[in-house]
């Protein structure tokens, strides 16, 4: 079994790939996860903005 890494994906990025990498990397659908981040926006932003953020600079791109 390969090993599983949390990438951000060259094909299928919208802004950084940063829910396409955690859609590979639990196996889910990609929309589910944006949705997720869209609802973590609507509070003001900061609850899903700084994450985000973060992780697009911790989350290694894909070579």
């Amino acid at each position: 079994m390969p090993e599983k890494r949390l990438v951000r994906p060259k094909e299928g990025r919208v802004i950084a790939g940063v829910a396409a990498a955690f859609a590979n990397y639990f196996d889910i659908d990609v929309t589910v996860v944006r949705l997720v981040w869209v609802l973590l926006l609507l509070p003001g932003g900061i609850p899903g903005l700084l994450p985000y953020v973060i992780c697009w600079i911790i989350i290694p791109s894909e070579k």
